[in-house]
């Protein structure tokens, strides 16, 4: 952690199906920070806010913007799932919890960002506040349902059938590790999913894009990026880079941020 940064963690209550449940969430403040909107960040399918590791107080402090992350319901720090995750559960983040959010930190205008599915989580947030939404930034984000990426889950979840691969998960997500690995693998893998776009969404967005993408990505071709960006921005392809960008070349991605969000 660096010290030109602070950080506050909290648990927010949200309603669920079940009545109410807490959301975990943490934010970086930078020591010298503008009046600039703050980053919304949207973690992955088996993600949550620990495994951002040092990536929140690198991008608070080179863009000198807050930078905002929470744990999804049922997974990290924040409580139970109450049931299976919807259809529409991309969609439904930007509809049930980020006004939630928005309205609990006082929040007006903002930047979303997102890793893989949280990617879409953050075309969707950014498809529906519009004129708050002021630029995206997706992170190895699908836009469809692609061959590629339904193989690379079926590989996964293959691997999470041994116990010490779900034991490694678990010092995240805990007793939900379980939970997580099938919300993921079912979800995606369901013939209900297979239609899946963010096409309607993606029509939507306003705001400059920039949609960074590893070359090597496990979980999604370059088609991905491009269909993102098109008309709306830029792709940025990433060398020797995997699923991860924010990890493997967390430099790299920080400054193609940094520049992007500098922009006039």
């Amino acid at each position: 952690m660096t010290t030109a940064v602070s950080d506050q963690d909290r648990l927010i209550p949200i309603p669920t199906g079940a009545g109410f449940g807490r959301l975990y969430v943490k934010d970086w403040t930078p020591a010298v920070a503008g009046r600039l909107p703050p980053i919304l960040l949207f973690h992955d399918s088996l993600g949550c806010v620990d495994l951002w590791r040092s990536f929140p107080a690198r991008l608070a402090e080179a863009t000198a913007r807050r930078v905002i992350a929470y744990d999804r319901l049922g997974f990290g720090r924040s409580d139970p799932h109450p049931g299976t995750l919807p259809r529409d559960f991309v969609a439904a983040e930007a509809r049930d919890t980020v006004p939630l959010l928005l309205d609990r930190f006082g929040i007006g205008d903002f930047v979303a960002c997102g890793h893989s599915v949280g990617g879409g989580m953050a075309v969707e947030t950014a498809a529906r506040f519009p004129a708050r939404c002021r630029a995206l930034v997706t992170i190895a984000a699908q836009a469809f349902v692609e061959e590629r990426t339904l193989d690379g889950i079926r590989e996964a979840k293959q691997g999470f059938q041994d116990p010490a691969q779900l034991a490694r998960l678990a010092r995240y997500q805990g007793d939900k590790a379980r939970w997580t690995v099938d919300a993921w693998t079912e979800s995606w893998l369901s013939p209900a999913f297979a239609d899946w776009t963010l096409d309607a969404a993606l029509a939507k967005v306003c705001c400059p894009v920039l949609a960074l993408h590893g070359d090597r990505d496990e979980y999604g071709s370059a088609e991905h990026p491009a269909r993102i960006a098109a008309g709306r921005g830029s792709v940025r392809l990433l060398p020797d880079t995997g699923h991860i960008p924010h990890r493997e070349c967390e430099a790299e991605v920080v400054e193609a941020m940094r520049s992007f969000l500098s922009e006039p």
